[in-house]
């Protein structure tokens, strides 16, 4: 049962090339299928989360990163009686966009497209689901509802000033209204990225050895988880231990997030979609003092995963990579793979190819990244 406020499959504004309405799957159930069914969903299993992808097996790539994310939306949307279909392919869609190395590559790829318009993920992810899918006979792209690329453009917010030219293209013909909020499920979705990521990296940060749990019982939220599970289970094993107190943090943020949301979408009063986007404000938040503390996580992650030595070294060195092979495709751009030569030949300034460079290096997984990195002798 829907809430009021939420996205009703039967009142899609529909997609921008006209399709026969499934008998059996709602238009977001199959906006879901398609993005797990598209190529570059596919490759996410080989893109860097914070470690670089063959670091090692039981670290989170970006596609369990977004099965994790995925799975924290439909918990939160069901809670608030939004449409947990919409959500699910907002959250499954958020990273498409993301280069090789993750952050790192971004970062890399948007210094060398700095004077091409530069680079941002979330319009790469845009411009996937809109011109890079080539599979279909009557489009491009996954022609997705306009909910679904509306949420994906807007999870975090209005987006307004100068636009990230791969999104400027396509609101070109597709009218995403972007300077106001997205619906309640894109919300959700965004703040369902924030828990996954905040939790897991936790994980994975003590699995490095970057830290320790005494290191973290030391923060506000997970210090009072682990003396629960110790006054619980005392004597329990590392393992466990470690398990049972981060998956109380886990549950803390969850919880928090659809206690507050519910709370603000009942002050509201808004009583349907179009009011949500109206409101000028967020209804899908963290309460402040749950911010204010996941504030302080985020500070130690940033200075004791994120910008460790370790991985400082590590982001240097594919940094470079990135670097490089834009430089050479975009100096040898018939050396791209053949099915990007019809494009090349119609590129018509230097803009027009670094940008076609830009979406062939944006689309490479870590490990082709650096096995092509080093077969054009890049490396030396």
């Amino acid at each position: 049962m829907y809430a009021p406020y939420a996205t009703m499959p039967d009142r899609s504004r529909g997609r921008r090339v006209r399709e026969e309405e499934s008998s059996f799957r709602s238009p977001f159930q199959r906006d879901r299928d398609r993005i797990i069914h598209a190529s570059a969903f596919r490759r996410l299993k080989h893109k860097t989360q914070v470690f670089v992808e063959h670091e090692g097996d039981n670290y989170r790539t970006r596609l369990t990163h977004t099965i994790e994310v995925a799975q924290v939306a439909r918990t939160i949307a069901g809670a608030l009686g939004l449409n947990q279909e919409l959500t699910e392919a907002v959250a499954l869609a958020h990273d498409l966009g993301h280069t090789p190395f993750g952050h790192t590559g971004e970062d890399a790829l948007h210094e060398m497209m700095a004077p091409y318009g530069g680079f941002d993920h979330n319009a790469q992810a845009i411009r996937i689901v809109t011109v890079l899918e080539r599979h279909y006979a009557e489009f491009d792209g996954l022609n997705l509802t306009w909910e679904t690329l509306e949420a994906i453009a807007k999870h975090n917010g209005p987006v307004v000033g100068e636009l990230p030219w791969a999104l400027a293209s396509c609101n070109a013909t597709v009218d995403l209204e972007l300077s106001t909020h997205a619906s309640a499920e894109a919300q959700v979705a965004a703040l369902a990225d924030d828990v996954a990521y905040n939790n897991h990296d936790l994980h994975d940060g003590l699995r490095a050895g970057l830290f320790t749990d005494d290191d973290i019982c030391a923060l506000p939220i997970i210090g009072p988880a682990y003396a629960e599970v110790d006054a619980a289970y005392p004597g329990l094993d590392q393992s466990r231990r470690r398990h049972e107190a981060l998956r109380r943090v886990f549950g803390v943020m969850v919880g928090d997030v659809i206690d507050t949301s519910r709370a603000r979408i009942a002050c509201s009063g808004a009583a349907s979609v179009e009011e949500i986007r109206a409101l000028g404000y967020a209804v899908v938040t963290f309460s402040p003092e749950i911010w204010s503390q996941l504030k302080e996580i985020r500070a130690f992650l940033f200075t004791r995963m994120y910008r460790a030595p370790s991985v400082m070294v590590v982001r240097e060195r594919v940094s470079r990579v990135v670097q490089a092979l834009f430089a050479y495709y975009l100096a040898h751009t018939m050396d791209m793979p053949e099915r990007w030569h019809d494009e090349i030949r119609a590129a018509r300034t230097e803009t027009d190819r670094a940008r076609i460079v830009s979406d062939y290096i944006a689309g490479m997984t870590d490990r082709f990244a650096l096995h092509l990195h080093e077969e054009l002798g890049l490396a030396g």
